[in-house]
Order: structure tokens, then sequence, then C-alpha cells
């Protein structure tokens, strides 16, 4: 068995005196969907940031194809790793069509600054996720979802064989929630050249959209990992109960058939409280 492409070895990350991630553990299935799933302030996007080399790790390692991240040209990386941060921050009054079109700089030359390559992997880009009719507007005049969306085609406009995506549905409306997932699911299903599609890391808070999308889960609590495996075999009551924190119930998914998490009515183990019969009265009169 190979070894995967992207990994972490006892990876601890911090934030000055504040260790967010503890001795961190991970092999990212190549060619597949990978969904980091947990708590608010469990380690999710930090680690994520970590495997883009966005941050730098207090002990340990991510590794790209066996070397550490942190040995790496820069360039080299961008060629391979494509990152979506989960507030990314736009250049003032710069257009969609130019914002994609900076997915395209890992891949350009002092001697070639725009090629046909470039345009057709932009205009592409633009149309699987819906904003190509929003090319010359400026991103400033753009709603949230719309911006989302617009920076979502520049990382796929940048062709990376990883790509990771932090909390890629913020924003949007449950039909571009579900637009988005499937292409994330296209990208890892399409074969290139012969090869297996692109390997993908997403962070979703939503974890029935996570187990319905994703290849591999990884569950987080308190910066380590807690369970990690097919949706099927991390999504259990026990382990939505220990992590985070919630009583329900877990059926099949009557569509895909993967675990689809019902949380319990806390109220309904209680009566509510029924008006007295003076109460009835008075909403009674006229």
């Amino acid at each position: 068995m190979t070894a995967a492409r992207l990994s972490a070895r006892e990876l601890t990350l911090a934030y000055e005196d504040r260790e967010v991630v503890h001795e961190l553990e991970l092999a990212v299935p190549d060619g597949k969907v990978t969904v980091i799933v947990g708590p608010n302030a469990c380690g999710k996007s930090t680690t994520l940031r970590a495997l883009g080399r966005l941050l730098k790790p207090r002990s340990g390692a991510v590794l790209l194809d066996g070397d550490a991240l942190a040995k790496l040209p820069t360039k080299k990386i961008a060629q391979q790793i494509g990152l979506l941060p989960q507030t990314p921050v736009a250049p003032e009054a710069i257009t969609v069509a130019d914002l994609v079109a900076r997915g395209r700089q890992p891949h350009q030359h002092w001697w070639q600054q725009w090629s046909d390559e470039d345009e057709r992997a932009v205009t592409e880009a633009m149309e699987r996720t819906d904003v190509a009719a929003l090319a010359e507007r400026s991103v400033d005049e753009l709603s949230g979802g719309q911006r989302q969306r617009v920076w979502i085609a520049m990382a796929i406009a940048q062709e990376t064989d990883i790509l990771l995506l932090d909390e890629p549905t913020t924003y949007l409306d449950i039909s571009h929630q579900v637009e988005v997932l499937d292409l994330v699911r296209q990208l890892a299903a399409e074969s290139h050249e012969g090869e297996r599609g692109r390997t993908v890391v997403v962070v979703l808070h939503d974890l029935n959209q996570a187990a319905r999308y994703a290849d591999h889960l990884v569950a987080m609590k308190a910066g380590r990992i807690v369970a990690e495996g097919t949706p099927a075999d991390v999504v259990t009551e026990d382990l939505v109960r220990e992590v985070f924190g919630l009583e329900c119930v877990v059926v099949p998914d009557p569509v895909t058939g993967s675990p689809l998490v019902v949380p319990g009515a806390p109220w309904a183990a209680e009566p509510r409280p029924q008006p007295s019969p003076a109460d009835r009265k008075v909403a009674q009169k006229p």
C-alpha cells in the first residue's frame, strides 16, 4: 500500500502560548474527499491551515510526498496544494475574472504570463461555480454567497492535485451548498490522464453534509482526532454524544444511505405547560 501524498506526523500546533492541536497523526487518502468535523475551537481550521503551510508547527511536521512542507519552495507547494481559507480577503475593486485568474499564478513563468491553458482553466472554473455571468463585476459589489463561489472558482482554477477548503459552504443558500459539495465530489471522482482525481480535504460544520459527501471522515475534539474512517463507521449516536454533546438518533439517509443525524428533542422529555381554564376563556373572547 502506497503512502498518502499528504500526511501529518506528531503535529502540534499553537497560537503563541495556546496549544490548539496535540501530536496529531493523519494520512489523507489520495483521490478521496476527506471531511474534518468537530465542535467550535476543536482545531479543525487550524489543522487545515497547517496542511496548507499557513501555520508553522510547534513540533512534528506536515509531509508532502514524504518531504516536510517547511523545507519545500513556496511555488512548488502552490502547484500541488490549493487552499481556500475561511475568511479570504480580495484586493479592493478587483473584478471576478481577475480574482479567479490569480489562481493561475503558480503555473506561470516570467517568459509566459498568460496562456491558452490559463484561459481554459479560468473559464471552466467560473462556469462550474456559476459565476461566469459575474466576470466583469467588482467582487466588492457581490453578495456573500456570490463572493464565496468566486473564491471557490479561484481555488479550482489553480488546478492542484490537492485542494483544501475551509467551510466552503459559508454564506451559501441550501441549493448552492449542495451544488458546491456536488462539485467537490466530482473533483475527487474525475481522472486526469489516467490518474485518480483530486485529493480534497474539507472542514464542515454540518455533520449530515459531512456524512453525505465524505469518503473519509475525521472527527476532532479538543485538538485531537477522536475517530476517523468511513461515515458509517464514525457517525454513531455514541460518537455524536461524545464529540458534540448531543443526544440524537442516527438513521440511514433515505437518498444516499449515509448516516443521518436526527437530534433529540430535550423539550419532549417533559410535557409543555398547558393553559389554565381561565386562560382559555380569555383567549376565546372576541
